[in-house]
């Protein structure tokens, strides 16, 4: 009897070390990032650059992630409002916002806009798109020689379009104007889509837009010249503005960022994702089709890449006007 008792208590104690194990392992398994939905925040207004991006992603995160991806929007200020949210929400990886530069490292330079450059965490840089100056395809002006001159006839009396406040687009007229010994009145929009709905309502007089916007709408629209220091694919006779003798390369550049104390392993696993999809042949395809320039930048390429830029706008940002 006793030695049923012992061999009774020992088989009690083996399967309480096997429950205990089995619920840690399980614990483990639980805890393994993501285990719930993840929220996509883009930026701009939907419709833009940044919202269609997050739209080709979207499947395919969710099957990289196994989670369900949720795209929502929080609009404003050129980005600016969202990547306020973004320094403030919790940084468990859960939540993650499309960011642009150099709009992240200009606008903490002008002004106080709610959060500084270094409070976000790139996780990966993914799509680039040089800027084009155009012009509504009924415009009188043929040529920048043509734009240009107008601009030093009458200063401020043509109206440049760009999306947002000390943005790529506006650092761009900036530069352009100083230059070129012009004046524009800049209009900025809050994104890219009501930039051009504004461009073909004929509501300003020229833009500073992305590469792919010019393509979706090649045929309302002349583009003067590029600001890349190559001629664009999609229009071989648009000279760059260094064959002008404007020497300037100008682009944005678009990824996804997360708070500072995102937990590494929240930040490796939504950088594999994003990069898997980045290197995948069929998209960049597309998006050299729709006009965009692939990039495949992973969370430490991107930081330095980051920093090497941020050097870069400081010095710049000392010669333009505020």
């Amino acid at each position: 009897m006793k030695c049923r008792f012992h061999a009774l208590a020992k088989l009690s104690v083996f399967f309480l070390l096997c429950a205990v194990l089995l619920t840690g392992v399980q614990a483990h398994a639980a805890d393994k990032f993501p285990t719930h939905p993840l929220t996509y925040v883009v930026t701009f207004d939907p419709g833009g650059q940044s919202d269609r991006e997050a739209r080709r992603q979207q499947p395919h995160l969710q099957k990289l992630l196994g989670q369900q991806v949720i795209v929502d929007y929080k609009v404003g200020g050129g980005g600016a409002v969202g990547w306020k949210e973004l320094t403030k929400t919790k940084p468990d990886g859960y939540s993650f916002y499309s960011i642009n530069t150099p709009h992240i490292i200009l606008q903490p330079m002008q002004q106080d806009v709610g959060y500084k450059t270094e409070q976000i965490v790139p996780v990966a840089m993914f799509q680039s798109t040089p800027l084009g100056v155009a012009v509504p395809a009924d415009s009188p002006y043929k040529t920048m020689k043509e734009l240009l001159e107008a601009a030093k006839k009458e200063p401020g009396a043509l109206s440049m379009g760009g999306s947002a406040a000390f943005s790529g687009h506006h650092l761009a007229t900036l530069r352009l104007e100083k230059l070129a010994g012009v004046s524009f009145s800049y209009v900025p929009f809050t994104g890219s889509a009501p930039q051009m709905t504004a461009a073909l309502g004929g509501h300003v007089d020229v833009v500073f837009a992305n590469s792919d916007d010019l393509v979706r709408f090649k045929d309302k629209i002349r583009v003067l010249a590029f600001s890349s220091a190559e001629r664009f694919p999609h229009f071989p006779d648009a000279p760059t503005l260094k064959e002008l003798g404007y020497d300037m390369v100008d682009s944005i550049d678009r990824g996804v960022g997360v708070p500072l104390n995102t937990p590494a392993e929240a930040i490796a696993t939504l950088e594999a994702a994003f990069m898997e999809i980045a290197r995948n042949p069929d998209i960049q395809k597309e998006m050299r089709d729709q006009g965009f320039v692939p990039l495949a930048l992973g969370h430490d390429a991107s930081v330095a890449y980051i920093k090497k830029v941020s050097a870069e706008y400081a010095e710049l940002a000392k010669s333009i006007k505020k």
